[in-house]
């Protein structure tokens, strides 16, 4: 594999939302203890609440500005500052301009993995986010189920995402690989 294959192997450019992430230690050169982003987000935008069951995560902002939403209030963190949700806490991120921020996951668990098909659902399927239409709705839920033990959305609930990834299978949709 050629240094531009490796990477482009690491690049994963979402198209805007929630913009370009470069991946800065896989998961298996940690060995599974944690999954290393540096997120570049350019333009407004926000994640909405969630909740990883059995891992914390990390933001580290590198430049600009974001707001993490934990413990029920919005945190402002600026360059240079932190902030790690621990285990099964719901938490959103939003920012308003350009900013970088060290993304980590810990454990590792199958973050790269997830994150790698939503890349794949964004730029092969053409899901837009937010998602536009049954279809584009189907394959993000039917991802959204797939990963559980990663991720649990607060908004929309969980359950609306487990009928529609129901009904994507009853349709015969596939997820990228």
């Amino acid at each position: 594999m050629t240094t531009e294959q490796k990477k482009a192997n690491r690049t994963l450019d979402f198209n805007g939302f929630p913009g370009y992430w470069e991946i800065r230690k896989t998961t298996e050169e940690t060995n599974g203890e944690f999954f290393e982003t540096k997120m570049k987000l350019e333009e407004p935008g926000k994640l909405p609440p969630h909740r990883h069951p059995i891992a914390e995560e990390s933001y580290e902002v590198l430049t600009g500005e974001m707001e993490v939403y934990a413990g029920g209030e919005w945190l402002k963190l600026t360059a240079g500052e932190k902030h790690t949700v621990p285990p099964d806490k719901v938490h959103a991120f939003r920012n308003k301009g350009p900013v970088e921020v060290l993304n980590i996951h810990k454990p590792a668990l199958k973050y790269e993995e997830y994150f790698r098909r939503f890349h794949q659902l964004k730029t092969k399927a053409g899901v837009e986010m937010p998602p536009k239409g049954i279809r584009a709705m189907t394959l993000l839920a039917m991802l959204q189920v797939e990963y559980e033990r990663e991720f649990i959305s607060s908004n929309p609930p969980q359950w609306l995402f487990r009928l529609l990834a129901g009904l994507g299978r009853l349709l015969g949709y596939k997820i990228p690989e």
